[in-house]
């Protein structure tokens, strides 16, 4: 008994080489070969007759690096900080590491996204200060120290933003 998932693709591939032969059908005169000598309907036929789980063999340039979030994504979860503070006892702490945390996946997704980093060169390097500033220290006093560097960069880049709607819609 042939399966559910095999019946649909032998159907899909039958009528994608059906479609194909359709369009070659209509769109060329019957004998015309390539520069090759070959019959452009074996080309289209063999493109056609291929298997549907091969992944394409061109990459994207709409999605960024694969494993890196999207610049909208991130600048999303950047801008719920502004729901949050330093005001409630004992969340200062969590909000400053927070801020920081999206920063960063910030700037790794404005490096892997398919604009490149020139396009965001004024964020990137709001960032790079930030982390010159910081240093390695990730502590919450360190953090504390430079709570009002850490809240500008976030709001200088929310502005940024703000000017290049296409980058997070």
């Amino acid at each position: 008994m042939i399966s559910m998932r095999t019946r649909h693709a032998f159907g899909a591939s039958t009528l994608v080489v059906a479609l194909a032969s359709l369009l070659l059908a209509c769109s060329g005169s019957s004998g015309t070969t390539s520069s090759e000598g070959k019959s452009p309907a074996l080309d289209v036929r063999t493109t056609a007759a291929a298997p549907a789980t091969e992944e394409p063999t061109a990459e994207s340039t709409a999605e960024p690096t694969p494993g890196v979030e999207k610049v909208r994504d991130v600048f999303a979860r950047l801008q719920a900080t502004y729901n949050d503070g330093c005001t409630t006892p004992g969340n200062c702490e969590y909000f400053l590491g927070r801020v920081l945390d999206e920063l960063n996946s910030l700037d790794e997704a404005m490096k892997a996204d398919p604009q490149g980093p020139p396009h965001f060169e004024e964020p990137l390097a709001w960032i790079t200060k930030l982390r010159a500033e910081l240093g390695d220290d990730r502590s919450f006093e360190n953090l504390k120290k430079h709570q009002d560097l850490l809240t500008g960069t976030r709001d200088k880049i929310n502005a940024w933003m703000q000017g290049h709607p296409e980058d997070y819609r």
